[in-house]
């Protein structure tokens, strides 16, 4: 994903080094301009568990970790060693147990 194209609602873009600017957390309307997402949509995703990152729930406020916003665009966090993810056509149905499958896969019922 080419993040240099990020655009806020105010016409400014958000830049790797904008969104690594705030800081280690920020709030949820921002976190969610980052996505091109409205403040009630924000808010609405994050109460379902629904939003594109992980969200803390910090007394009544909601919180966005930086990290979290940086690995959903594909962008490795300051410090971490490993490539991002490559994504695929099946993410939810990647993470499936396999013991269900070894069982047929040696002939046994």
């Amino acid at each position: 994903m080419n993040t240099n194209n990020i655009t806020n609602d105010n016409g400014g873009v958000w830049t790797e080094a904008r969104i690594r600017a705030l800081g280690a957390v920020t709030d949820l309307p921002t976190a969610g301009r980052i996505f091109g997402l409205g403040r009630s949509l924000a808010y609405e995703l994050a109460k379902n568990d629904d939003f594109p990152t992980p969200v803390l729930r910090v007394g009544s406020r909601y919180r966005v970790p930086v990290a979290g916003i940086l690995t959903t665009l594909g962008i490795t966090a300051a410090g971490d060693l490993t490539p991002p993810a490559e994504w695929s056509v099946d993410q939810l149905g990647a993470v499936r147990s396999t013991a269900a499958r070894d069982h047929t896969d040696r002939g046994e019922p």
